[in-house]
């Protein structure tokens, strides 16, 4: 199943993929960069921060900063990932940044309930611009 992120908020998306993949459906998320993350700017960096603050740098815990390992932590947040069936459904999932070249022709559906135009807010943020503002690297 390949998934399209563009225009979707990020948690509901996370909760989708992670449901199909406990299923056992294979997961590719592609543009992973255009997926979204509601709440205003300045909320949603300050929780990131946080994150990335905690721990110790060479101990962990480790926050990821690239798009597509960002949305695939999240989805692992919303899995049962230490249990065996969690460790299988969480190797079944793959995000990407863009379309990858083995995936360019084939159908990608969307979620209609995790459209951004769902919702009221119009605060989000995303996520290439909260990985460029953690620090990411090119």
């Amino acid at each position: 199943m390949i998934i399209d992120g563009n225009n979707l908020i990020a948690g509901r998306l996370a909760s989708y993929a992670a449901k199909q993949a406990l299923l056992g459906n294979e997961i590719d998320v592609i543009n992973s960069e255009k997926i979204l993350i509601t709440g205003s700017k300045a909320d949603v960096m300050k929780k990131q921060l946080h994150r990335q603050d905690r721990g110790h740098p060479y101990k962990g815990p480790f926050v990821p900063k690239r798009e597509d390992k960002f949305m695939r932590r999240m989805i692992r947040g919303m899995l049962p990932h230490k249990q065996p069936r969690g460790i299988v459904a969480y190797g079944k999932v793959k995000c990407h940044i863009g379309v990858p070249e083995e995936l360019e022709g084939k159908e990608a559906i969307t979620i209609p309930k995790a459209n951004i135009s769902k919702t009221q807010t119009l605060k989000y943020i995303r996520l290439k611009e909260v990985s460029k503002l953690l620090g990411r690297r090119k």
